[in-house]
């Protein structure tokens, strides 16, 4: 594991490393791993290699000073070099799988995602008619009376969807559009009814995310 030390280099060490380098008539071959990073340094050099990780500009500087003095065949053992005193944090290799390991089927395909919604079927939203409206106790630790009501989409499917905001004009027979989105404290209800939209109405009251609500912006006086 030996490396040239480019930080705070001394005139004479790179002068001793150029030296050598123009010496040197045989071109040393480029490798990666710091076991063959000996084998690439020169043979005639004075030069004592330490191991450090460049961190300075001076550093960079010396690295650009040796590359530009030494030749095009010793050019791929100074880049060696420095680039092996960079500190390497993982020295672990990567394995494929073998033909006989993907026959045997270490192989598996991943689980589909559940879908959320699934009586939507990819659609952003479902017209709908109501069956009945009711009431549906939250789970612990919440109390209180959720509005739900059961739906009959166009799809065929019947679906108990929450009905959000203070107050509803939702009775059966009436046509609604149904959203997804699960109620949090409500298990079972997967789905939302859009205020404002159809036979809905909107929440009169609501002054903050009216969007949400179907309420239009209340006019100045």
């Amino acid at each position: 594991m030996s490396t040239i030390l480019c930080s705070r280099a001394s005139a004479r060490n790179v002068t001793s490393m150029i030296r050598s380098i123009a010496q040197t008539k045989t071109p040393q071959p480029f490798t990666s791993s710091r076991r063959h990073l000996s084998s690439a340094l020169p043979s005639a050099s004075r030069f004592t290699p330490v191991f450090r990780p460049i961190c300075s500009s001076n550093s960079s500087i010396s690295t650009r000073f040796l590359i530009a003095a030494a030749t095009r065949q010793q050019k791929t053992s100074i880049i060696a070099a420095a680039a092996a005193s960079r500190r390497l944090f993982s020295v672990t290799t990567t394995h494929q799988a073998t033909y006989n390991q993907v026959r045997r089927g270490c192989r598996k395909e991943q689980r589909a995602r559940r879908r959320r919604s699934p009586a939507l079927s990819n659609r952003p939203e479902l017209k709908g008619v109501c069956l009945k409206t009711g009431i549906t106790k939250p789970k612990k630790p919440n109390s209180g009376e959720r509005k739900t009501a059961r739906i009959r989409l166009s799809s065929g499917r019947v679906v108990t969807a929450y009905i959000p905001g203070e107050g509803h004009n939702v009775q059966q027979h009436s046509v609604v559009m149904v959203r997804g989105g699960r109620a949090q404290d409500c298990p079972g209800v997967k789905y939302h009814l859009v205020r404002g939209a159809l036979d809905l109405g909107g929440v009169a009251t609501r002054l903050t995310s009216r969007s949400k609500y179907g309420t239009k912006k209340p006019k100045a006086d």
